[in-house]
């Protein structure tokens, strides 16, 4: 894993290796070293919050003559202690079980469901997968080719449907066939998003009702890509009750990478899956271990 996210976060990686590089080479005081941290935190976009935070933190735990190899260690276990407030694990069991895909539009939500159906697939579980963004032709049109192509059923309803009800329909579907697991796409129009949430408040009823425990996870997906917009995106979201997670999609190729660190510290919710490309596969389950070793080694 470390090799691939290594190769994936080389954008963001780069704004921190030159800048490490530089400090290497030059004789700066312990000052002068936060300084250009704090710097290099704000270029990759890990945000004004949760910089200062993690600078005052290695201020205090520094001393005045320590060395740059020092800090850099004290800056690694600040962030993971970040990352690693709270758990990951994922919460779906082997009877029958229920996982929400929340976000806006062009975001990544059908793709990172479609790789999450590739991967419990991959494991030994029955899938099946509901389309309940039904204001977006192109979002069913996609989620039924995902279906085709990885050969799992898909449940769709009519354009402009009351999504509960395409909700409804799937959990029938799922609960006659004898299916594990039902991955749920839904809409992600911000613009409404007072109609947005309680569509999914509703949804959420639905699936509690029939189904008991659900919805086991509501993953909220993040695009990586667009760094801080991400959070902004993402306060609309947290008005929704159900949220157990984050999926950040879109993490490959972006210099925007460190927002993954104020994504978790503001939103005080773990990220659980990252995408790490287009395909099928591309999704890794998120360590902060692993992650920080990518970006700083």
């Amino acid at each position: 894993m470390l090799g691939n996210l290594k190769e994936k976060l080389a954008g963001t990686r780069e704004t921190f290796k030159e800048r490490f590089e530089e400090i290497l080479r030059s004789s700066k005081t312990r000052d002068e070293i936060l300084d250009e941290l704090t710097e290099s935190m704000i270029l990759a976009d890990v945000g004004m919050t949760s910089t200062e935070k993690i600078i005052h933190s290695i201020r205090q735990k520094s001393k005045k003559n320590d060395s740059f190899q020092t800090i850099k260690k004290i800056l690694e276990e600040e962030i993971v202690k970040i990352l690693c407030q709270f758990p990951t694990d994922f919460n779906i069991n082997d009877s029958r079980s229920v996982v929400m895909m929340v976000g806006v539009n062009g975001g990544g939500k059908t793709t990172s469901l479609a790789k999450l159906a590739y991967r419990f697939k991959d494991q030994g579980k029955s899938i099946m997968m509901a389309a309940a963004d039904t204001f977006r032709a192109a979002a069913q049109e996609q989620l039924a080719l995902w279906g085709k192509k990885l050969n799992i059923p898909v449940v769709k309803g009519q354009y402009g449907a009351d999504p509960a009800s395409v909700i409804y329909d799937a959990i029938q579907s799922l609960k006659a066939r004898s299916l594990q697991l039902l991955l749920v796409d839904t809409a992600g129009r911000v613009h409404t998003n007072v109609n947005l949430m309680n569509e999914l408040e509703k949804i959420k009823r639905v699936v509690s009702r029939e189904i008991e425990g659900a919805p086991h996870e509501t993953l909220l997906v993040l695009d990586a890509s667009i760094g801080q917009n991400a959070l902004i995106q993402a306060k609309e979201f947290i008005k929704f009750s159900g949220l157990t997670g984050i999926f950040l999609s879109k993490l490959d190729g972006t210099a925007k990478g460190g927002s993954v660190i104020s994504i978790v510290d503001e939103l005080k919710l773990p990220i659980k899956f990252i995408g790490i490309g287009e395909g099928e596969k591309d999704l890794l389950r998120f360590s902060s271990r692993e992650f920080v070793r990518a970006l700083l080694s």
